[in-house]
């Protein structure tokens, strides 16, 4: 069979299912074959001269750029974001790392909006601030305007922002950077493309933790970032250079990720609104933070700039002990502790603001917990949190 992986007409569902699977006709397999190497050999010197001639991470050069597995993965994202190229890299953080070094210079200036992935934050005061690229902050599109400045070479944004998951005007960002020739870079990861399409609203850089949804089983680190060719130019120089690398196991897993990202992101929706909206009637929560549920502020934004939402969300507790707190926590079953998100199962995190997490005790009043709402079945889950959380007032 030919695969006709360039066909525009393809609806969501059946690109998932089809992209990324060109090299599958070298192997006459349903799946594309997992191909590993750090040196590419060429037949002739035309050939290896040629190589050197086209678009790194695109073709066969060297090991650090790409095999077949990692293209093929590339393409797909690139094909289902609607964008010209996309560029993996080994982590959703390597990825954020990479678009904002490529535009960081010594008496340039960044903008980033506040309330940012705490590790993007981290990079910004203790790499790119003491190598002298200044970082401001800003928390809306009112507040950017003012704070641009002729050495502002970035503005960047994560929607929702991470804990507190509040929303941005996307499209007001967009037009004020366009005004000004700034290109606008986005960690995208909440939404991913199923539910997020951010260069339809302006953005220029699309960020993803493929580690999340688009792997989707907890067993991978990867990034991705997609654009025009333009657009990603700086970044993919930056990444040649200083020899940002995946594996092609990594890309491999991704796209088996990728063909069920759909439907996965349908369940975790549902499941999150059912969580999250019985979460509000209950007496040990002060509010939810959700930009899905109506009551949120961020909703009339939410709805004008994605199709769905997905498991992430964060609550705040009513005032509570630390004891009662780790009473909460560790009575949770269903929900493992961790860090990440995305996966099939449920997470539950401590969601410490950046100017608590020195304390060692944190503060009775506004504890926040984020949920990852899983693919568990949504009553159970709600079960499993009602019981923690009369494990509070025991």
């Amino acid at each position: 069979m030919t695969q006709r992986n360039d066909d525009p007409g393809w609806r969501i569902d059946t690109q998932l299912s089809h992209l990324g699977r060109e090299s599958s006709a070298l192997t006459h397999s349903v799946n594309p074959p997992l191909v590993r190497a750090s040196t590419t050999v060429f037949p002739t010197l035309a050939e290896f001269k040629q190589s050197y001639t086209g678009i790194v991470f695109e073709s066969p050069r060297y090991g650090r750029t790409g095999t077949s597995t990692n293209f093929e993965l590339q393409r797909a994202m690139a094909k289902i974001c609607r964008a010209e190229t996309c560029i993996a890299t080994p982590s959703g953080l390597s990825a954020i790392s990479a678009v904002l070094s490529a535009h960081a210079r010594p008496g340039g200036h960044i903008l980033v909006q506040d309330a940012v992935y705490g590790p993007t934050k981290a990079l910004c005061d203790k790499v790119l601030e003491p190598l002298g690229c200044r970082v401001d902050t800003f928390d809306s599109a009112t507040t950017l305007r003012d704070k641009l400045t002729p050495e502002t070479s970035l503005i960047f944004i994560e929607v929702p922002s991470s804990l507190t998951m509040r929303m941005i005007d996307v499209r007001a960002v967009c037009a004020i950077a366009k005004e000004r020739g700034i290109p606008v870079a986005c960690d995208s990861s909440w939404g991913t493309p199923i539910f997020f399409d951010a260069h339809a609203l302006g953005i220029d850089i699309s960020i993803h933790a493929a580690t999340k949804y688009i792997n989707g089983h907890s067993d991978v680190m990867l990034g991705l970032i997609t654009g025009s060719y333009q657009a990603l130019e700086s970044t993919r120089a930056w990444c040649d250079r200083v020899g940002t690398h995946v594996s092609a196991d990594a890309c491999w897993l991704a796209l088996r990720g990728l063909r069920t990202l759909h439907l996965r992101m349908q369940k975790h929706a549902t499941s999150a609104i059912e969580v999250a909206t019985w979460l509000q009637s209950h007496p040990q929560i002060r509010q939810v933070m959700f930009p899905a549920l109506p009551s949120d502020p961020g909703h009339a934004l939410w709805r004008d700039q994605f199709t769905g939402a997905p498991g992430p969300f964060t609550i705040e507790l009513q005032s509570c002990s630390e004891a009662a707190f780790e009473r909460f926590i560790n009575g949770l079953q269903l929900f493992s502790l961790g860090t990440s998100w995305g996966g099939y199962e449920s997470l539950v995190m401590p969601a410490i603001a950046q100017h608590l997490r020195a304390l060692p005790v944190q503060p009775d009043e506004g504890r926040l917990v984020r949920f990852h709402i899983g693919l568990e079945d949504p009553r159970d889950l709600r079960d499993d949190i009602d019981q923690a959380l009369a494990l509070i007032a025991s």
